[in-house]
């Protein structure tokens, strides 16, 4: 089974998360930021990945820690459950539609963090939730996934539908890059390793 489970507890955060690569889509969120709970059921909905996510954090500063932390999370989670990567699609890019915005977001789990972020929001927030930490948490989980992740947004006039285009078509990427393919020996790569 590809599954991890991964705790961190700073100052900051009490986190627990619970990740099974090759579930249904069902997600039980507990981060205290309503508006990152919506995008991550979504994530794993359209990632048919399951998740259970436990975060205690210092929402009385702001919620960059706990969004942050989550991301740094779910990376360690997302290595952990690919094991060694063996008979992995490895790629994956995905155009998603969500009204008036489309993003695209190409995924290479590659082992190495590299983050290419172009998305620019209407709006500095969504309710109370900065649009800036949409970055932050794609930053921070691609440094613990060690994945080469693109993110670019095509178009879109509100912030709510940019973010949600960009969550779900992260989901998508992760169900098809992290697929097994059962035409690949060993791991898709020339170097014999990723």
């Amino acid at each position: 089974m590809r599954t991890a489970t991964i705790t961190r507890e700073t100052a900051e955060t009490s986190i627990k998360l619970q990740l099974y690569l090759d579930g249904t889509g069902t997600a039980t969120l507990h981060t205290g930021i309503g508006f990152f709970n919506h995008m991550l059921i979504l994530m794993a909905k359209h990632g048919f990945l399951d998740l259970d996510v436990k975060c205690k954090g210092d929402l009385d500063v702001d919620f960059h820690h706990t969004v942050e932390d989550i991301g740094i999370v779910l990376g360690k989670a997302f290595a952990e459950a690919l094991g060694e990567k063996q008979g992995i699609t490895r790629y994956a890019t995905a155009f998603t539609p969500m009204d008036e915005a489309l993003s695209l977001v190409s995924l290479d789990i590659s082992g190495r963090p590299y983050l290419y972020f172009e998305a620019e929001f209407p709006t500095e927030k969504v309710g109370d939730f900065d649009t800036e930490l949409v970055e932050e948490f794609f930053r921070a989980f691609v440094n613990q996934a060690g994945v080469t992740l693109h993110i670019k947004l095509l178009h879109g006039k509100n912030s709510h539908h940019i973010i949600e285009s960009i969550f779900k078509g992260f989901g998508r990427v992760i169900d098809e890059a992290s697929t097994i393919d059962t035409r690949i020996t060993g791991v898709r790569s020339t170097k014999g390793m990723l």
